[in-house]
């Protein structure tokens, strides 16, 4: 597939490929089925529709499920779910009433719930994987603190998308879906009520709690810490009177060697006179 960058209205699908990997596919598994297409998007584009409209030759006949479309978000900053799912849907515009006004027929994207999952063969490998995949370096707590963050970072993205939707819908960019603003409505329901002081005070004491552990455990820290630097400097001390030392009987042991080789060298100049032989 390929997209002019310039003009949008223009694009390439190798339909070919595609019916050669389907072919390929059959070979394998005939169970196996076209349930949709996806995209890298990671917004919708203006062609999607158009490559909806290609791909739907490719579902078996008599199949009730309309193509799926997925936009699979491979940004690495992305902390939720990667994948976001659409089906296509036909919504009737203009009053088409007495007054004479027409009505056109219209498709759009509609969000589809998903979900992503494995067989229990693939988990059991994942987890294998994963056992092997150990940093020693990272302690459990940041990992326990880099998923807590995660999870804030995902809560933070949805709470925003939120806000977008419903300035949207005020400013009439978009229409009302009663379906999007009933479950706005359970999320805010859902929420704890953080007015009662029964609530507040034991959120504060548990609050006190960990802070008084993180103290200690940097406290604690801290001195093991300044002991290990006394302790290696106490070693460094150590080890260089030591070597003081051994040097002071290398110097000390170094004249009678001299005198030892002094003699030795005399001795060995005497002996060819002695041994001159007589004529």
């Amino acid at each position: 597939f390929e997209e002019d960058s310039k003009n949008p209205a223009v694009f390439y699908l190798d339909h070919n490929y595609l019916e050669n990997m389907l072919a390929m596919f059959r070979k394998v598994n005939a169970k196996e089925r076209v349930v949709g297409f996806y995209s890298t998007g990671p917004q919708i584009r203006p062609n999607d529709l158009r490559i909806h409209d290609l791909i739907k030759r490719f579902s078996p006949p008599g199949t009730i499920t309309p193509p799926v479309f997925v936009i699979i978000d491979v940004r690495p900053d992305r902390q939720s779910i990667p994948t976001t799912a659409y089906r296509v849907i036909e919504e009737v515009e203009g009053s088409g009433g007495a007054e004479g006004g027409a009505s056109e027929v219209k498709k759009s994207f509609a969000h589809v719930p998903s979900l992503i999952g494995a067989l229990e063969a693939e988990e059991v490998g994942v987890e294998h994987l994963l056992r092997d995949i150990n940093d020693p370096t990272v302690s459990t707590v940041a990992n326990l603190i880099k998923a807590k963050m995660a999870g804030l970072g995902a809560l933070t993205e949805k709470l925003v998308e939120m806000k977008d939707y419903l300035e949207a819908v005020t400013e009439g960019r978009l229409k009302v879906n009663q379906q999007i603003i009933a479950n706005m409505q359970t999320i805010l329901n859902l929420l704890p009520n953080l007015n009662r002081d029964d609530l507040v005070k034991a959120m504060l004491v548990k609050t006190n709690d960990m802070h008084v552990v993180i103290y200690l455990s940097a406290l604690i820290r801290s001195v093991i810490a300044l002991h290990d630097l006394v302790s290696n400097k106490i070693k460094y001390l150590d080890d260089e009177e030591d070597g003081k030392v051994g040097e002071e009987k290398k110097e000390s042991d170094d004249p009678v060697k001299k005198e030892d080789k002094s003699k030795s060298s005399n001795g060995t100049k005497e002996e060819p006179a002695n041994t001159k032989p007589k004529k």
